[in-house]
């Protein structure tokens, strides 16, 4: 499920004359989400592709490349082989973990025990999910970045626990909130969810950022967890750091890291938890409560592609940086105030006037698909803190990217607008 699949659950009222209906009632905890921001933009997404539109979608992250040759040819070796079709371990085969500590000690320097400290997850996103499930209940809360990326919201509300929202875009500025509300929130937060290079912003930090993050976990006594899903797309010789390689970032947390990105596999759902032994123990407890592993053959198949495609995932992270540059420079070239990104596969754009105090971001979303034939994805959708921007995703090819400018520029540059024919 994506950042956009989410259906907003809310028990139906019983229309005239259906009173006595059977009713469904769902759990307290799926009633506790918040409204679904995206169901209008993906409504008329779903509308305009089935009446054959050409939409350009640069709404949802969503991998377009394709994965090294080797890695589809030894997927396809190993479903041949009758012994991957049985039941796999919940945290993952071992020669899988021991890969994901080899590359932590080449990439990062830090030094993981793959039976302890190593747990495979199907997707980085269900591994974070049943963390917050394992570390958390009615009465803990979690801070959470915001503008904040969906589940980080979603799974924290999802294990009863409360969220507190502090701005990212000033790293220093969040390092005292985070320290200010542990000293006056009682109880204190029981977790802070980090997410560098984070989406939507972009924002990225130092391995400095890191080191003082743990020294407040240590202060406050909370726990930590990295999202590093954009461990391998950094632009420009930045290299993302990785929390772990803070000292004693093992004894405070974890960090969850996966191969949908860099390595074109998002479908595959390969992710990785690493890092605090208890808290991945807790992880694997509950892991082994709701499923028996990944498909073997999927695992094997990434084995080869972390030990032998290093030069595939750098080629595939130059090619997002070509793309960044293109929709950069003609957004900037169209009048938008566009930050250039140090890394991911998103650009996030503030609104230019005068249509930033015309409509809402929603608004100008629904209005860029049905008038422009471009999809990108409301900044409200991520939150309050999301308004007034825009994240666009790198997926589609160069070509494409300048075509959905130009069809932007041609949208925004009518005189007139009546906001309300948007809605």
């Amino acid at each position: 499920m994506s950042e956009f699949d989410l259906p907003e659950l809310r028990p139906a009222a019983a229309e005239d004359g259906k009173a006595n209906e059977f009713q469904v009632q769902p759990a307290s905890r799926v009633l506790r989400l918040p409204p679904y921001m995206f169901g209008r933009i993906n409504q008329l997404l779903y509308e305009k592709r089935k009446l054959g539109r050409d939409v350009i979608d640069l709404g949802m992250g969503n991998p377009s490349d394709p994965p090294d040759p080797m890695v589809t040819e030894k997927l396809a070796e190993a479903v041949q082989d009758p012994r991957n079709h049985s039941y796999s371990r919940s945290n993952g085969i071992a020669n899988l973990r021991r890969e994901v500590a080899s590359k932590y000690v080449k990439r990062y320097g830090v030094r993981l025990d793959p039976e302890q400290q190593v747990l495979v997850s199907l997707g980085s996103k269900e591994g974070f999910s049943h963390m917050c499930l394992a570390m958390m209940g009615p009465g803990d809360t979690a801070i959470v970045p915001a503008p904040y990326f969906p589940v980080h919201l979603y799974a924290v509300a999802l294990a009863s626990g409360n969220v507190i929202a502090l701005e990212v875009s000033d790293s220093d500025k969040l390092l005292s909130n985070i320290a200010y509300t542990c000293q006056h929130l009682y109880p204190k937060p029981k977790l802070v969810i980090l997410n560098y290079p984070h989406n939507p912003s972009t924002v990225t930090v130092t391995q400095d950022f890191f080191t003082e993050m743990v020294q407040l976990a240590r202060r406050y006594g909370f726990l930590v967890i990295s999202d590093f899903a954009y461990a391998d797309v950094g632009f420009d010789g930045y290299q993302p750091p990785s929390f772990l390689a803070s000292p004693g970032a093992c004894d405070v947390g974890v960090e969850f890291t996966t191969m949908s990105k860099g390595y074109n596999m998002a479908g595959w759902r390969v992710g990785f938890c690493c890092g605090n032994e208890a808290m991945i123990r807790a992880l694997s407890v509950i892991k082994g409560y709701y499923d028996y592993g990944m498909f073997q053959a999927v695992q094997i198949a990434s084995i080869v592609a972390l030990r032998h495609c290093d030069a595939a995932v750098e080629a595939q992270a130059a090619l997002y940086q070509r793309r960044r540059d293109v929709l950069v420079d003609g957004l900037r070239r169209s009048g938008w105030i566009v930050d250039s990104p140090q890394a991911g596969m998103f650009v996030w754009a503030k609104i230019p006037e005068p249509w930033a105090t015309r409509m809402s971001t929603m608004d100008l979303g629904m209005h860029l698909l049905e008038a422009g034939d471009v999809a990108v994805s409301p900044g409200s959708g991520f939150g309050p803190a999301g308004e007034g921007y825009v994240r666009m995703a790198l997926v589609e090819n160069e070509n494409r990217l300048r075509q959905a400018v130009r069809q932007m520029g041609r949208c925004l540059s009518v005189p007139a607008l009546d906001p309300g024919r948007t809605g």
